[in-house]
């Protein structure tokens, strides 16, 4: 049997399609979540963090993690273990994780114009149509940023990446089913010989890639029966160490026969390499009003590879908390309106794992017991030694690491 995917607009009735196939063929269904949580367990990554790779808002502090991309291998790992089973109908974002190789796929894009999918909105959620707009919006700009990342293509429905695209504008629920079933049934998508080694292949280029970014790296992966091939696509000074490093992490993969290198187009780019070192903190958010200060902080930090963020007023770094997940803080005390000391609390009663280091230069010794019995790491005085400040910074990146226990500190 031949694997269908399907990828939607929202509000254009996936759903029910799927419902409607699944209640006509004998075919297991595999959802974003299903994936999500197996990437999940694989990785030692939150589901959260999984999930957030299908959003078209990146983390600030991505550039410095590669979460997206490590969640991007791990999705792409576990949805190519379930490639072996037959009769697959894969519905959601991962639908486009499946290599254009592996030919036993039907590929079905459901699509409808704006005013149809706020009327579906209306009828099954009772929504107002503005609401609707609004959040049809939001959702295509997710997808639009998920094609653009996989395929660097902007239209989330261009024809060229599916075998079928749907107007459910103006197609019933029952015929857009059974025009999936038929096609599905085709010797077009049957399995070939051809096409299960391309399956197997995607398997090993998923593992090596997973084996890469546990080791901090970020590169393309391609495997051709047990030949692969890794892609720099970003500026490196020592290519030939970062190939040699690279080779030797690849090969150890059960399965790999040989590896090349080679650079792609973005090596010639001015971005440069960086590999993820999860030895060293690389979610720090800086907290204070001065901005200059805070400003150099960030970049004397980020000559020691260590990742930032700033803030420059209590309630910013609140909603940063909130969206961006950062694991140290650096919290200054003295800045208008939300200070110091009431971050320091309200950080520790909504997220207590992120650890608070106190850098202030007008504090008193009461106010450093006051931080130190509400949770704080460390508290120090400006002006403070580059050194000492990345000291403290380590030791809090390691007592997170040491928390979260061994296999989500292989994760990152």
């Amino acid at each position: 049997m031949a694997v269908i995917t399907i990828f939607s607009g929202m509000f254009c009735k996936e759903k029910a399609v799927v419902e409607e196939i699944l209640s006509a063929v004998d075919y297991k269904l595999v959802t974003d979540s299903d994936i999500v949580n197996v990437a999940s367990e694989s990785s030692g990554m939150g589901e959260t963090k999984i999930q957030r790779a299908f959003s078209a808002k990146a983390s600030v502090f991505n550039k410095f993690t590669h979460e997206k991309e490590r969640s991007i291998a791990h999705l792409k790992l576990a949805l190519a273990e379930r490639m072996s089973d037959d009769g697959l109908l894969i519905a959601g974002f991962v639908s486009h994780l499946i290599p254009a190789r592996v030919s036993h796929v039907l590929r079905v894009c459901l699509i409808g114009d704006r005013r149809y999918r706020a009327a579906v909105a209306a009828e099954e959620q009772g929504m107002a149509e503005k609401e609707a707009l609004k959040l049809i919006q939001k959702t295509d700009e997710d997808r639009a940023a998920w094609i653009h990342a996989l395929f660097e293509k902007r239209d989330p429905w261009d024809p060229s990446l599916y075998d079928i695209v749907i107007p459910m504008s103006n197609t019933r629920l029952e015929e857009a089913a059974a025009l999936i079933e038929k096609s599905a049934a085709s010797q077009v998508v049957n399995r070939t010989e051809a096409s299960r080694k391309a399956a197997q292949d995607f398997l090993l280029a998923s593992k090596v890639e997973a084996a890469l970014c546990a080791e901090g790296h970020n590169v393309g992966v391609e495997a051709r029966e047990g030949h692969v091939t890794l892609t720099i696509n970003k500026h490196v000074l020592m290519l030939g160490r970062l190939e040699e490093e690279l080779k030797a992490i690849a090969a150890k993969v059960p399965g790999v026969g040989s590896v090349k290198t080679k650079v792609g187009k973005g090596f010639y780019q001015p971005d440069v390499y960086r590999k993820f070192d999860f030895e060293l903190p690389s979610k720090v958010l800086l907290v204070d009003d001065e901005r200059e200060f805070v400003q150099t902080l960030s970049e004397r930090l980020l000559m020691r590879e260590m990742g930032s963020a700033v803030a420059y007023d209590g309630e910013s770094a609140l909603d940063m908390v909130k969206e961006e997940e950062p694991e140290v803080m650096i919290l200054d005390l003295k800045m208008p309106g939300i200070d110091g000391i009431e971050v320091l609390k309200r950080v520790k009663k909504t997220n207590p794992e992120i650890e608070v280091i106190i850098l202030t230069g007008h504090g008193s010794e009461a106010d450093r017991e006051v931080c130190m019995k509400l949770g704080a790491f460390a508290y120090l005085q400006k002006p403070v030694d580059i050194e000492v400040l990345s000291d403290t910074l380590k030791r809090a990146n390691e007592k997170i690491r040491r928390r979260r226990g061994p296999k989500a500190r292989d994760a990152g």
